[in-house]
């Protein structure tokens, strides 16, 4: 019996066009030409830091063909370069007339504004910040950790328990206060995205240092015997000591509507003639002598938020205003106003800080001297912004 062989089939051959996704090649389409273009980077290559910041905050000069799509009450529209009085050049330029039917009137030369020019020098953007947080926070418990298991509290004078329990204990009011009605109330409120991550970050050293000194507080609650972790209520609210500083901290929170003032009020002046003041020329310059090796691990994870981090942005942001290509004088003259209304209350509050020195039973280096490495401190501080000491600081 023989099977009859059937006949071939005709089926239509695959033709290739190069039209299916994927098929046409491009100039930046292989793995080792994965870079944006949208954006000039501030150096020769791109960073991953500017990939995920830069241009990520809308503005109508660079997209938003139609405009922003929502606003405020009171009429502004988006991110107003309005909510500082600082200006960069390109500031008063017009906004492209978009709108429906208008078409795509984008600025010819991008970026528009100076605004745009800002680059945070630590880099700092969502996977970095949580990297870095939680790397502070895991050493600072380790060492903590270690000391309570090691007995190191009982090292510790009676009069530093004290000190302790009210006057670090105080200083977390500052830091929370800082972080979240100061930064945190002025994250959304800059021009550009890169500043904005920068207040965000700012705002949660103070926030994680502030939850490292509460942390601090009940471990030693537990530990030693008679601290009071509650006293430090009272000496905020109460210790004339702490009431300059409590005003100076509250009025840096009510500044009115200007992004700017806060952060440089907060960075240039507060912190350099309270914050290290208090922080390195008083806790950590006593604590060692009243048998203190702990307090300093935590108060400097803190100190090195500031002058490691903190202050490194705020010298990169302030800085190239004073040498502005368009507003550089009208932006010195508002910044040294700035400097002669916040530098006497700041100054006043120091002062008040005084009696702080007298209290553990070995003494730190004499206040006078402690408040001259502070002002000299601030006063490189502004002259590297290209501003002056202002005449209050010799008051």
């Amino acid at each position: 019996m023989t099977t009859a062989q059937r006949p071939e089939r005709s089926v239509p051959k695959p033709q290739f066009t190069d039209a299916e996704a994927g098929a046409q090649e491009f100039p930046d389409s292989g793995a080792s030409a994965r870079r944006y273009n949208y954006y000039k980077p501030a150096k020769r290559k791109q960073t991953h830091y500017e990939d995920v910041t830069v241009d990520v905050q809308p503005d109508p000069r660079h997209y938003l063909a139609q405009g922003w799509i929502y606003g405020f009450a009171d009429g502004s529209r988006g991110y107003p370069l309005t909510w500082t009085k600082l200006k960069a050049w390109g500031v008063d330029k017009p906004e492209p007339e978009n709108g429906v039917g208008t078409g795509n009137n984008h600025v010819e030369e991008w970026p528009a504004h100076g605004w745009h020019e800002f680059r945070d020098p630590n880099e700092e953007w969502e996977m970095t910040f949580y990297r870095y947080n939680a790397n502070v926070v895991r050493q600072t418990t380790q060492n903590v950790e270690n000391a309570r298991q090691a007995k190191a509290f009982d090292n510790w004078t009676a009069n530093w328990k004290t000190f302790v329990e009210r006057n670090v204990g105080a200083w977390m009011h500052i830091e929370h206060i800082l972080g979240l009605y100061v930064f945190a109330a002025i994250n959304r409120s800059c021009p550009t995205n890169m500043h904005n991550t920068a207040m965000v970050v700012n705002s949660m050293h103070k926030i994680r240092f502030a939850q490292d000194l509460a942390l601090y507080n009940l471990t030693l609650s537990e530990e030693i015997e008679g601290f009071d972790g509650t006293a430090h209520l009272d000496a905020w609210n109460n210790d004339a000591e702490w009431q300059g500083v409590r005003k100076v901290v509250e009025a840096l929170t009510a500044v009115d509507d200007d992004w700017g003032e806060m952060a440089f009020a907060t960075n240039v002046v507060f912190e350099p003639l309270i914050g290290e003041l208090f922080r390195s020329n008083l806790v950590q310059q006593a604590a060692a002598g009243n048998g203190d090796f702990v307090t300093p691990t935590v108060i400097g994870a803190g100190e090195y938020d500031y002058s490691q981090r903190d202050l490194r942005w705020t010298q990169a942001c302030f800085g190239p205003l004073t040498q502005d290509k368009e507003f550089a004088a009208y932006n010195k003259e508002l910044m040294q106003g700035w400097l002669s209304h916040w530098v006497p209350l700041c100054l006043e509050a120091a002062r008040a800080l005084q009696p702080l020195w007298s209290q553990p039973d070995a003494k730190p280096p004499r206040f006078e001297d402690a408040l001259d490495r502070a002002k000299s401190r601030f006063a490189g501080i502004v002259t590297e912004l290209g501003l002056e000491p202002p005449k209050e600081l010799s008051q």
